[in-house]
């Protein structure tokens, strides 16, 4: 499956909605895993600001790589973000997207209220 990697060093990023475990499936609430290392995935909505647009995008990132001091409002880095382009047809429709997978997301804030407790 084709990878974009997405470019964010012009971007504001912040945590929209605090980090939430990746529901595989809904009806038996089984939470998703890394094919690869069996991590549990978890979800992050952030909002995403650049060239004068924002949007909410709901990122991937092994539960490994998520900061635990994300709240809302929180700045973060995006590590290793990629945007993969989907589509699949369910019950005769055609749906596309494009979903969003980061290594880690990092809050930017964290050494400086360690310098600052100190």
């Amino acid at each position: 499956m084709r990878q974009i990697p997405v470019d964010t060093t012009a971007a504001t990023v912040m945590v929209a909605k605090t980090p939430q475990p990746k529901v595989k499936d809904r009806r038996t609430g089984e939470i998703a895993l890394d094919a690869e290392t069996g991590a549990k995935l978890m979800t992050v909505d952030v909002m995403f600001a650049a060239n004068d647009e924002v949007e909410i995008l709901s990122i991937t990132v092994p539960e490994t790589g998520v900061s635990e001091e994300l709240t809302m409002g929180t700045p973060v880095a995006l590590t290793g973000l990629i945007a993969r382009p989907w589509e699949n047809e369910f019950n005769g429709q055609k749906r596309h997207g494009i979903a969003f997978r980061a290594v880690a997301v990092t809050a930017l804030t964290a050494g400086a209220s360690q310098s600052k407790a100190a």
